[in-house]
């Protein structure tokens, strides 16, 4: 199974990067973790996205399009990275999750989304 895991924006990572030791010695934590999801052949793709501010939304309605620059609010219901894996199911999707260093200076949230499969369309 397919799962896109979302780590959730905070106001820190909406300030952009911060070249600190301490976040220097999360980003190799996280480098290390990344490391163990593709040497067990979980790991399909991932990255983190910049903050909100460098980003643009569409909006669509009927043929209209509306462009809006950011940054967006509220930071918690934004998207910092992602990662997209392939699993043998939800449990397992979660125990990697919970081995995962925390992605952010201070608590931070991390969804787990199972993707369409064609199967489900049959």
């Amino acid at each position: 199974m397919r799962v896109m895991v979302l780590v959730k924006a905070t106001e820190d990572s909406e300030r952009g990067f911060d070249p600190s030791p301490s976040s220097r010695e999360m980003m190799a934590a996280m480098g290390r973790f990344n490391a163990e999801l593709s040497a067990a052949g979980v790991l399909i793709a991932g990255d983190g996205l910049k903050p909100s501010s460098e980003g643009r939304r569409v909006a669509f309605d009927g043929p209209d399009r509306t462009v809006t620059e950011g940054p967006f609010a509220p930071a918690g219901e934004l998207v910092a990275g992602f990662w997209l894996w392939n699993v043998a199911d939800m449990e397992e999707a979660v125990a990697w999750v919970k081995r995962c260093p925390n992605p952010m200076p201070g608590p931070s949230v991390i969804e787990i989304r199972p993707l369409y499969e064609m199967a489900d369309f049959a």
